[in-house]
């Protein structure tokens, strides 16, 4: 199946509320960040998800930003949308590798993160993955986040503290 039809939605057991999602975006390349928040978008409306969008410079400023939005405990969940696309330099690498392993991290501390971070090798691959009518990525990014909310409220895993720390100059506080 094509499209937002081939993700399949769980039954969310537990919630009194409907799931409350962020979905945050870096739109360095808009045409694909748009085709990735439709995607995600369909999803999380036929999840009857209430849905908020944070938008950040780059990829790499998505799971700081992350971070950072779980602090306040306002959602059960986070969609990671956007798009790398290999260059001439070694900068593609390091954007692919250090966003994948912060969003890694801050699943592993017990956040529900569905990764709809493309990294392709050029442009008309992040098309076809972005395209709602395509691969929808975006889409199964967000199916993903849902998944992982259910198997939270499952097993009641908590959210814990995995030793982000600013790191200061001067003395300790």
């Amino acid at each position: 199946m094509a499209g937002n039809e081939a993700h399949t939605i769980l039954d969310l057991p537990g919630f009194d509320a409907p799931p409350r999602v962020l979905l945050v975006v870096a739109p360095y390349y808009r045409d694909i960040a748009d085709g990735l928040i439709a995607g995600a978008r369909a999803v999380l409306a036929r999840a009857g998800a209430e849905e908020d969008m944070l938008e950040v410079p780059c990829a790499l400023e998505i799971p700081p930003a992350i971070r950072l939005a779980s602090g306040g405990g306002r959602f059960d969940a986070y969609v990671a949308l956007g798009c790398v696309i290999r260059g001439e330099t070694t900068h593609y690498e390091t954007v692919c590798n250090d966003s994948s392993h912060g969003l890694m991290l801050l699943g592993l501390s017990g956040l529900c993160i569905g990764n709809g971070i493309l990294t392709v090798e050029n442009r008309a691959q992040a098309e076809v993955r972005a395209a709602p009518d395509g691969q929808d990525k975006g889409g199964g990014a967000a199916a993903a986040a849902l998944h992982l909310v259910s198997v939270w409220k499952r097993f009641g895993t908590p959210v814990r503290d995995i030793g982000f720390r600013p790191q200061g100059g001067g003395a300790e506080a």
